[in-house]
């Protein structure tokens, strides 16, 4: 049952196209999101936008999802994103209301390619923003060779939200050993190593300078900040501290990026013992819900919201503020209590 008499908003929901499937398919790479793989058992669900997703939205009171792609660790070409944002602007303009919009796939390995796309996706087909992999095929976003999509976000004025994606070259290194590589591969991504690698994606952005050079770029991070909340003082602290002496002389502090820079969302994150550092160290602003739709259930999520009401981590108003109105204002959408 919905938590409270209120519009809820989720905005990490995931869908699969049939486009991208076959991207792979001529490209000759493994699908990572094949019905015999580690996360098979939700490839019907990825690929299914219309009665059961609406179905599942319906009885736990979502009044609107935010959908984005899964990660694709082999970047996508330009006509593939296109593709994929053409199809997702159809499916949501064939709803009798409306109960989704969407953040663009990119073709990160073609920034003027990506910034076309982002514009088209805005401007044109009504999308709230990008959603990206933490990684372009291994190579990160500090390397100004990407910061184009970066700069029309901000004349877009609409964030970017950075998901973890799979890193062959980081699972080669850390995580294979002693077990089997199906084991090296769930640890290496949902289990740890992709959410702290989509940290240190941020952390290399920050490093890098662009929030100097670009102080109003919105930046979304999922599962409750990728692990960043939990080391907030010690990584603050230890910046502040040291980097100065070390070239890394930065006009704004990683806590004043953090505080206007970063929303985080609870994609996937649903035990309520996690929830007082993330507002111990994030804005009550800058935290949203999100499920993390069909890898997380939409059950144990509103359940999750209901919780924190009930043990007192935030009262109503703050309860509204994840739910729906922190989602309304950055993304500019609106949401009706279903």
């Amino acid at each position: 049952m919905p938590p409270s008499n209120h519009p809820i908003v989720t905005l990490e929901e995931a869908f699969l196209s049939p486009h991208v499937r076959s991207f792979y398919a001529s490209s000759n790479f493994p699908d990572p999101n094949a019905e015999d793989g580690l996360t098979g058992y939700a490839t019907a669900s990825l690929m299914e936008f219309g009665p059961q997703r609406l179905s599942s939205m319906d009885s736990n009171g979502i009044s609107l999802q935010i959908v984005s792609h899964v990660p694709n660790p082999l970047p996508l070409d330009a006509s593939t994103a296109r593709a994929v944002n053409d199809d997702v602007a159809a499916h949501i303009k064939n709803m009798p209301e409306a109960r989704f919009a969407a953040f663009a796939t990119l073709p990160m390995k073609y920034p003027e390619d990506a910034v076309a796309e982002l514009r088209r996706c805005v401007k044109e087909l009504g999308f709230v923003g990008a959603l990206i992999d933490s990684n372009c095929g291994g190579r990160f976003y500090d390397d100004s060779f990407f910061w184009s999509v970066f700069d029309t976000a901000v004349d877009l004025d609409v964030p970017i939200y950075i998901h973890p994606c799979p890193n062959e070259a980081v699972k080669k290194v850390l995580y294979s050993g002693n077990y089997s590589e199906h084991i090296a591969t769930s640890m290496s991504e949902y289990a740890w190593g992709w959410h702290n690698e989509a940290a240190v994606s941020f952390l290399r952005l920050f490093a890098s300078g662009l929030f100097d050079r670009l102080p109003t770029l919105k930046l979304l991070l999922g599962h409750c900040g990728e692990m960043i909340p939990f080391q907030m003082e010690r990584t603050a602290n230890v910046i502040e501290r040291q980097w100065p002496h070390i070239g890394g002389k930065h006009e704004r502090s990683f806590r004043t990026v953090w505080d206007e820079n970063v929303w985080i969302t609870t994609s996937g994150f649903f035990e309520t013992g996690n929830m007082p550092c993330v507002l111990g160290q994030c804005k009550l602003n800058r935290i949203l819900f999100s499920v993390d739709y069909p890898f997380g259930k939409n059950e144990a999520g509103v359940a999750f919201l209901q919780k924190l009401k009930e043990e007192g981590l935030v009262d109503e108003e703050g309860l509204e503020m994840i739910a729906w109105r922190n989602a309304e204002k950055l993304l500019g959408v609106k949401a009706k209590k279903r």
